[in-house]
């Protein structure tokens, strides 16, 4: 089976297995490894030459080359024909994300409100993770990259921000009509105020603010929190609200009085986050019903953190539709046009 077309066929398939390798949220040290294995390769054909690669294959040379094991090697070779194409068919077969209920409301959605890139703690640039937000049928994109506070993440300051703002405007001319939004994924912190100034805040497109230290608060403490942070009036979306993981390194929910919160929500026009990560199912479905039971708005994301990931929409998507959410209620199914409108 051939997977792509265009480009050295070796870069092809390698960059088609890390695309799917973070559909399925494999371990970060083997899309990694596969990553370095594309990056070395792409080295020998620029040392060597175009058609380096391929002749090493032909000589059966290539796992000479350190760091290049045998599932690179089965991937490539597949790709010149050498050998089979199994490693790469069978991740095609089996990390498909089906959609079942919410389909829809997939049909519905024109863009995705928070994720990110190299520019914080994202696998990849911005143009790449763009790039496949438009070759799934999406209209834009929103870069929300962490904000300073979160060091171990690369947050962004002011100055990276600007720098980042530089950056869409110039991809927004030469990926249009497809549109980069400007945002970012704001900490909120112990006191419920945010990690950027509102002077900056009010330049961005879309705002998420998300809770990612000191999870485990007093419920009353965190209530407050949340509450002073979804009403402040630069906030568009509360992130994954509960901080909960029911996957890999499991981590208990965030306790907080719902009923206050997407009370705030809904008077501030503050959308409820339904995140997508296969780890995170945030929020709970019995918070979702809150949600909607106070009018919140929803929006569907997925916090890719790679190309591949950005599919995970359609899990959200089937999660919506079996709380009853309808097309009107979820923000990302406005244009970019009417999407900035609303949030401004």
């Amino acid at each position: 089976m051939k997977h792509s077309s265009g480009g050295a066929p070796y870069r092809t398939a390698l960059s088609r297995t890390i695309y799917l390798l973070d559909r399925s949220l494999a371990p970060t040290q083997k899309v990694r490894a596969f990553v370095k294995g594309r990056n070395t390769l792409d080295e020998v054909e620029r040392v060597g030459g175009p058609g380096s690669v391929e002749q090493l294959v032909r000589q059966s040379k290539l796992t000479s080359i350190d760091g290049i094991g045998a599932s690179i090697n089965a991937v490539v070779s597949g790709a010149y024909g050498v050998g089979p194409t199994d490693y790469l068919d069978q991740l095609e077969e089996s990390t498909v994300i089906e959609i079942g209920p919410g389909a829809e409301l997939r049909a519905a959605l024109k863009g995705d409100c928070h994720s990110h890139s190299t520019w914080s703690d994202g696998g990849a640039e911005l143009r790449a993770m763009a790039e496949a937000a438009q070759a799934l049928g999406h209209e834009y994109l929103v870069a929300t990259d962490h904000s300073a506070r979160l060091t171990i993440a690369h947050g962004l300051s002011v100055e990276r921000l600007a720098e980042q703002m530089t950056e869409i405007e110039r991809l927004n001319n030469e990926l249009a009509p497809f549109r980069i939004l400007t945002g970012m994924e704001v900490d909120i912190l112990d006191d419920g105020s945010l990690d950027l100034p509102d002077a900056w805040l009010a330049r961005l497109d879309v705002v998420v603010g998300s809770v990612h230290h000191r999870i485990h608060q007093d419920a009353d403490v965190m209530t407050k929190r949340l509450v002073k942070a979804v009403a402040n009036p630069h906030v568009d979306i509360l992130g994954h609200c509960t901080n909960r993981k029911v996957m890999g390194n499991k981590r208990k929910p965030s306790t907080f009085d719902a009923d206050y919160v997407f009370a705030a929500c809904a008077q501030f026009g503050t959308a409820v986050e339904i995140n997508c990560r296969p780890e995170r199912q945030d929020p709970p479905e019995e918070l979702l019903e809150l949600a909607l039971e106070w009018e919140c708005r929803i929006s569907i994301d997925s916090d890719a953190h790679a190309p591949g990931q950005l599919e995970w929409v359609n899990y959200g998507c089937d999660k919506a539709a079996r709380a009853g959410i309808e097309v009107d209620q979820i923000l990302n199914t406005r244009s970019a046009e009417d999407l900035v409108s609303l949030l401004s």
